[in-house]
């Protein structure tokens, strides 16, 4: 891969400096599809589906998203961002229409998922690269970590907006079934055109050969990205799958007025502490150590308990707090391990490198069903699984403070 250079360009450096926001747009309008079916998993239960299946259709995504971030992200360093990425947001238009018209057959709601899945794997492994690239030289002069950390908060933008709004129109719109797909379509849509805009930072390899070379990647190897960022990568979406997936399921009791409205409240809640936080992850952030790894999972772990206790109480306010830490823990271990991937990626291994990364991430997304078939099959407790994952969680803490200090 070979970023272009401002000779290519005949410019000055920085004279291109909002490039990065047609990019940022497409990442957030697709992954608002990709999170607005989350709020709707309490009325797919309510409706009569099983609860094992409709928590695999919330993994059902993964079954695209690992493919596309695997497989797209390679291709884009071999023929260059724009023809991997110009196509994901009307994949992911095309996932919500699919998820409008078949709110009463699982397999059209898994296939609109696994669509949904594939543009946000191209939007998160190839789009982040992209937006990454625009936000420094030639196009953009910026601090280190900028680029990682506007890619993580358009993401999270697009996760808390998804559900927030999908929530909202389910429990008192028109069409509760339907009416947030088809915003989500004309979003895609919109942000289309104005991806399309975006320059291309990668010139294509003249003699590229054998692809599978490209899906070689050299620097998912290196020692800090098994030690620090492969363990902040297992939590990020296990914490976000527990604080709106599993946690307002169990509430369902306590909250039958307008459960729809408080499993978007509680997404809403744990995306917008990550996505705030986020802005600040810089601060915690220190150069040269894995401070922001340790901190991120730190929250994790207490939010793992908090899961623990929330799910023994069935507690309002408990599932609430419960939200903000997990919410803050994913926000920070999020900018932490997409620095560490700056740091370590070689020239052509930076889609590659975070393809990797986010496919780990988001087998998170399994847990809901492995929970929920451990506690329909065998009669264990949400508490005492928490508890468990806790220690997991704990254990990859340890593992990540041992390797506190870079190397030089």
């Amino acid at each position: 891969m070979a970023i272009l250079t401002t000779e290519r360009l005949d410019a000055a450096v920085g004279t291109r400096p909002r490039a990065w926001l047609g990019v940022a747009a497409a990442i957030v309008a697709i992954a608002w599809g990709g999170n607005e079916f989350t709020p709707l998993l309490v009325m797919y239960k309510a409706d009569g589906l099983p609860l094992t299946a409709v928590d695999l259709l919330l993994f059902y995504y993964v079954l695209g998203i690992v493919p596309a971030m695997l497989i797209g992200g390679p291709l884009s360093d071999r023929w260059g961002r724009r023809p991997l990425m110009l196509p994901a947001p009307l994949i992911a238009a095309a996932g919500s229409l699919l998820l409008a018209a078949g709110a009463a057959s699982v397999p059209m709601l898994a296939a609109g998922r696994m669509l949904s899945g594939v543009a946000l794997g191209l939007a998160m492994a190839v789009g982040g690269s992209w937006v990454k690239e625009l936000s420094q030289p030639p196009y953009a002069v910026a601090a280190a970590g900028t680029g990682a950390r506007r890619s993580a908060m358009s993401l999270t933008a697009g996760f808390a907006l998804g559900a927030g709004v999908a929530g909202a129109l389910a429990e008192w719109g028109p069409l509760p079934h339907s009416t947030a797909y088809l915003v989500n379509a004309a979003l895609c849509l919109a942000a289309a055109v104005w991806l399309s805009r975006a320059p291309e930072t990668v010139v294509p390899r003249a003699d590229p050969g054998p692809f599978t070379e490209d899906l070689k990647i050299p620097a998912a190897g290196h020692r800090r990205f098994l030690r620090v960022a492969v363990p902040i990568a297992l939590w990020l979406f296990t914490a976000n799958a527990t604080a709106y997936a599993v946690l307002p399921t169990l509430m369902l009791p306590r909250v039958q007025q307008a459960p729809i409205a408080f499993s978007a409240l509680v997404t809403m809640v744990a995306l917008g502490c990550g996505f705030l936080i986020q802005s600040v992850a810089r601060r915690i952030d220190r150069p040269g150590t894995t401070r922001a790894a340790v901190v991120a999972l730190v929250l994790l772990t207490i939010g793992m308990l908090l899961a623990a206790w929330t799910a023994a109480t069935l507690s309002v306010s408990a599932t609430l707090l419960t939200a903000v830490v997990l919410g803050s823990g994913y926000g920070i271990g999020l900018v932490a391990g997409l620095q560490q991937i700056e740091r370590v990626a070689g020239p052509g291994d930076l889609a590659g490198l975070t393809a990797v990364f986010y496919s780990v991430s988001y087998l998170g997304f399994g847990v809901p069903a492995v929970l929920s078939a451990l506690h329909g099959g065998f009669g264990f407790g949400y508490p005492a699984m928490y508890l468990v994952t806790a220690l997991l969680a704990a254990a990859c803490l340890a593992l990540v403070a041992a390797n506190y200090r870079e190397p030089r």
